[in-house]
């Protein structure tokens, strides 16, 4: 391994870059749904522009923020599996992000944004349904003003 290589081996660092911050299979499928449903979107932007927290599909005129949570980085609880190599670091490294989850949520939520969070394991068919049912009930909400 190179000096200040984080990985533990060759075969893992090659792992790690090949994931990808955006456009994976699962959100690749969640989109498709969506769109499939007659839902257009915002893809990979920030909620609130000073906040670094980027959404997975945005809704900005209903304040609707979809994210989809891998079930490894995120804590699934469910299929989360622990490392078995650095398995401090990276129980520490999935402990903040489920922090940061939790941070966004709040912060989102404080200045009137909904919030719907998606495991990947979902079936892509009932994650595209909830969103399309939090997107009525708040085109509803917001007719009714």
């Amino acid at each position: 391994m190179s000096e200040g290589s984080w990985a533990s081996s060759i075969g893992v660092r090659r792992s790690m870059q090949a994931n990808t911050g955006r456009d994976t299979k699962p959100e690749l499928a969640l989109r498709r749904a969506v769109h499939a449903l007659g839902l257009r979107y915002y893809v990979n932007r920030r909620p609130i522009k000073a906040v670094r927290r980027t959404a997975d599909l945005l809704f900005p005129k209903l304040k609707l923020a979809v994210f989809l949570d891998g079930c490894f980085w995120h804590g699934c609880p469910q299929h989360h599996t622990v490392a078995k190599t650095n398995a401090s670091f990276w129980a520490e490294k999935v402990a903040a992000n489920r922090r940061r989850d939790a941070d966004t949520n709040e912060r989102l939520m404080a200045q009137g944004w909904k919030v719907v969070r998606v495991w990947e394991h979902e079936p892509v068919a009932e994650a595209a349904a909830r969103v399309a049912a939090t997107v009525t009930a708040l085109r509803d909400g917001a007719s009714r003003h």
